[in-house]
């Protein structure tokens, strides 16, 4: 009995765990939309509060609205006038004591993410932590820049080093280019492999079949 329980607690565990986390973001947008419905209240005549309230109503409204102001966003932000618009905002925030600290971090964090020339979380890497002979999977974050390059000896890499299974959570390193391995796995293997306590591994690609072991 334990074992056909533990192979349906296999089947349905992955598909009930999908539909939290879809249920916890569609959460998230409805939310959003329900506040900005709130806002319209407050600025709007009375007269317009029942259409108002019909729309909280509507399954599905406050998810296809909030993709498509996103979409709408990013289409504004990519041309010349949407950049110079948003260069006004940032000047703004970061001129408002307390706000800029947590915005500028913030948006420095995002761009260095998300961007396109960036090579941030786009490199799985090999690198002995917590100590030596002991190994697991990091991501590369970039180079260490101002102050702290100017201290540390040689090419150096800055490396995230994600917990388990959280990736989340983890730690910030400096490390030797030389002690870093670069892996074939792309970083989405690699996450999967990290999140999943090293159980789920992902395929061996030719290359590192053929590549012999670094040292």
């Amino acid at each position: 009995m334990k074992k056909y329980i533990l192979a349906g607690l296999l089947v349905w565990l992955p598909l009930g765990i999908t539909i939290w986390v879809l249920s916890w973001l569609l959460g998230v947008l409805d939310g959003v939309f329900a506040a900005l419905l709130s806002v319209s209240q407050a600025v709007l005549p009375a007269s317009a509060f029942a259409s108002i309230e019909a729309l909280r109503h509507v399954p599905g409204l406050g998810v296809a609205v909030m993709l498509a102001g996103l979409l709408l966003t990013g289409v504004f932000a990519a041309n010349f006038v949407g950049q110079w618009w948003l260069h006004q905002w940032d000047r703004i925030l970061q001129n408002i004591p307390i706000v800029k600290s947590i915005y500028s971090s913030v948006k420095q964090v995002s761009d260095t993410l998300f961007s396109s020339s960036g090579n941030a979380f786009r490199e799985a890497v090999l690198v002995q932590y917590p100590r030596q002979g002991s190994w697991t999977i990091a991501f590369v974050t970039g180079k260490p820049g101002g102050e702290v390059a100017g201290r540390l000896p040689g090419e150096m890499v800055s490396v995230y080093v994600p917990t388990t299974p959280n990736p989340t959570s983890g730690f910030f390193l400096m490390m030797p280019r030389e002690d870093v391995h670069v892996l074939n796995m792309s970083v989405d293997e690699a996450l999967k492999y990290v999140i999943s306590m090293g159980v789920v591994a992902p395929p061996e690609s030719a290359s590192a079949v053929a590549a012999p072991a670094r040292n």
